[in-house]
């Protein structure tokens, strides 16, 4: 198995639950945790517990996150005017990386990363390779010309595990999406329940 891959199954198996939505997660098979004491009777988890764990899912999902990146998008969003956790997943998902799984442009978030990173991608006609860019409102992110013959552009564009959300317009035939605006919580395809909101409380703590 690949350390990419490796990486994905073992926050699915930590979180105990199947971040992604994707058939091949072993949490579909094992609901428990990783490891020998994995089947053992859970104690009840703190309040800070749960706040952690809220933060570290919502970090995994995202996958190219650092903690340093994490915290930087919450300061940002706590920076802001309205509802913190509304705005931190805002902030998210106007990352380049993030519009780019959204799209259905690679078949996973790390994919998207790598995809940005060699340069496959551009932000109103002009090429950009950071995956943590942020996009505003109105801005078209297409795959260029010679990328749309790829394999995981292919895959990914014929998959029906998921949609593309509708604060993304897509355009020309399926490879240029524009952002459209901001979402919140309710309008994202998060395949499990997130909650920003313990994430809020986490770092206010």
């Amino acid at each position: 198995m690949s350390k990419r891959h490796s990486a994905k199954y073992k926050i699915d198996r930590a979180m105990g639950e199947n971040l992604w939505g994707r058939a091949k997660s072993p949490v579909n098979k094992r609901s428990y945790g990783p490891g020998q004491h994995g089947q053992r009777r859970k104690s009840k988890v703190s309040d800070f517990g749960l706040q952690l764990k809220a933060k570290q899912k919502l970090k995994g999902y995202y996958a190219n996150l650092t903690e340093k990146q994490f915290r930087k998008t919450y300061d940002e969003a706590a920076r802001r005017k309205g509802n913190t956790s509304e705005t931190l997943i805002g902030l998210l998902e106007a990352r380049l990386d993030a519009t780019v799984y959204r799209a259905k442009f690679v078949p996973t978030p790390w994919a998207a990363r790598q995809f940005v990173n060699h340069g496959h991608v551009t932000v109103n006609g002009k090429k950009v390779n950071i995956a943590s860019y942020s996009l505003k409102v109105g801005d078209v992110v297409e795959v260029k010309e010679k990328s749309r013959n790829m394999a995981l552009v292919l895959e990914a564009q014929q998959s029906g595990e998921r949609d593309i959300p509708d604060y993304l317009e897509l355009g020309d035939r399926g490879f240029s999406v524009r952002f459209v605006r901001f979402p919140e919580l309710a309008d994202v395809p998060f395949a499990v329940k997130m909650e920003p909101n313990l994430v809020v409380e986490y770092y206010s703590s």
